[in-house]
């Protein structure tokens, strides 16, 4: 076994401090809470005080509003209910996760993730398993409960340190979010928040799923090379040399039996099936119900967009149906509804969660302080004359920051989203590359934040490995991975922006006003 250097006592102080403010941290619901009872403070001041400020798109001059008046008191208890199930990331994570249940509990996703990580080059193996472990963030928490132990497994094997197998897996999902080769539900959840936040200035605008594609793909072209070097040149020569054997089985833990192959391959004509029909719907001459006809441009493919999620869904339910049926462990269609409840079942703490956030969002638009904020500071950076390719880059530090604070990307955007998207968006950047600079900053603190319960799993999955492996030697080692990521991730933005290069189909840099 490898030495393993050991921690300084003043970096052992240090942590100890980190890991008593993250325990003393409440709960992301009463944070939630915390923020409601300031904002209706903060509401009835605005209101008393006379804040106001002219929309430019609409002109309509917006003033503040008590959250304590009798309409908001009135609102807040009549529409209660309304205000949960209408909130837009309620349904899309819903839907998505009725499909992913049943490709999940259905085997398929462990299989696809141990197939991924069998025959792989030894010369590309640092790489491949970290863009693998940016690809699993699509299979939700399989990649950190599947994908990053079997990394440490693969590495084993490979003769390498399994400890940095783990940590590379770890470091690969943990940026998934930001950086990645396709779009998946995440972008939807995380659009669907940006949009409520895009219609305080802009009431007709509509969400595109894709609008980050092109800069998650810089983003993970970055982040790869990057990550192939710190592992390599940091973070392998620290660790040292593996002696011991690789365990029992190791090369078996990621081998699929052919009775898995065929599961495989019946998911992917499933997959070909689910692709088919789709084409069909929308190239179908005479009967193209995704195709816009009578629209012009680009907002002739609006409907494929608006449809990604009821596509991921039928693709999750048909793939793991099909996986399922092949190999036994689905029997009946009841084993499917059965699935289904289990997914949403692991979606109850999210379910609570929702329901304050959601009421957080609308009370913010209730009192008029998100549109006015955004006014009055944009108002201030454009006297500023601060270019976009400085701001963003900014953001995406607030939101690293705030990661310490607010563990979950998708609450801690419904916190910013409010204020920061339309007042980028009078400062003329597009919702969608306000919200890239954001998945930017929230990722690369997922490395190192003890809120994030995974960075505690992984710690675990190093100890099978290294009995004496502590927290400050994890972080130790996925410190350099965040400032990598940070410093690169902030540098794209900023070159991306000044570039002025396309954020996704469909979605440049700049955004224009509509005219009122």
């Amino acid at each position: 076994m490898a030495e393993l250097q050991i921690d300084t006592p003043a970096r052992g102080r240090f942590l100890n401090v980190v890991e008593k403010i993250g325990d003393a941290l409440p709960d992301p619901v009463f944070i939630f809470l915390g923020l409601i009872g300031v904002l209706v403070a903060v509401s009835v001041a605005g209101s008393s005080l006379g804040w106001a400020a002219v929309n430019p798109v609409t002109g309509e001059t917006l003033a503040a509003k008590s959250l304590l008046s009798e309409e908001n008191v009135r609102k807040l208890f009549t529409e209660m209910a309304r205000t949960y199930a209408s909130f837009t990331p309620l349904g899309i994570a819903l839907t998505v996760v009725l499909g992913a249940g049943v490709a999940d509990r259905s085997g398929l996703f462990a299989t696809l993730l141990r197939a991924s990580l069998g025959g792989v080059p030894q010369q590309i193996l640092t790489p491949a398993v970290f863009v693998i472990g940016m690809l699993t963030t699509h299979a939700f928490d399989a990649g950190y409960l599947v994908y990053v132990p079997l990394a440490g497994v693969v590495f084993a094997a490979a003769g390498r340190h399994p400890v940095l197998g783990v940590i590379i897996g770890f470091a690969g999902a943990a940026v998934g979010l930001s950086g990645n080769l396709f779009p998946g539900q995440y972008d939807m959840l995380i659009f669907g928040i940006t949009e409520p936040a895009a219609r305080l200035i802009a009431p007709d605008w509509s969400m595109n799923p894709l609008g980050n594609w092109w800069f998650e793909i810089g983003i993970a072209v970055v982040f790869t090379s990057l990550g192939w070097y710190i592992a390599e040149r940091i973070v392998a020569p620290r660790l040292g040399p593996w002696h011991a054997t690789a365990p029992m089985g190791a090369e078996a833990a990621t081998a699929v039996s052919p009775l898995e192959r065929r599961g495989l391959r019946a998911a992917g004509l499933a997959a070909l099936g689910v692709a088919a029909l789709f084409a069909a719907l929308i190239f179908w001459p005479g009967y193209s119900p995704l195709h816009d006809d009578t629209a012009v441009g680009t907002q002739r493919i609006v409907p494929i967009f608006q449809s990604l999620i009821g596509i991921i869904f039928l693709l999750f339910l048909s793939t793991g149906w099909a996986y399922g049926a092949t190999v036994g462990s689905i029997r009946s269609h009841r084993d499917v509804v059965a699935m289904m409840a289990e997914g949403l079942a692991a979606m109850l703490p999210y379910l609570v969660l929702i329901f304050f956030a959601a009421h957080f969002v609308a009370m913010f638009g209730w009192s008029n302080l998100g549109p006015i904020t955004a006014i009055a500071g944009a108002e201030q950076l454009r006297a500023l004359q601060a270019p976009p390719a400085l701001l963003l880059p900014l953001l995406a530090t607030m939101s690293a920051w705030l990661d310490f604070l607010i563990a979950s990307g998708s609450a801690k955007w419904t916190a910013m989203a409010p204020v920061a998207v339309p007042m980028m968006m009078l400062l003329g950047v597009s919702p969608e590359m306000t919200t890239a600079a954001y998945r930017v900053g929230d990722t690369v603190t997922n490395l190192i934040s003890p809120l994030n319960p995974y960075f505690v799993l992984t710690l675990l999955y190093c100890r099978r490995w290294v009995p004496e492996f502590g927290l400050g030697a994890l972080l130790a080692v996925m410190l350099p991975f965040a400032i990598a990521f940070y410093v690169g991730g902030a540098a794209l933005t900023a070159a991306w922006v000044a570039l002025d290069l396309p954020v996704g189909p469909g979605a440049q840099v700049g955004y224009v006003l509509p005219k009122s």
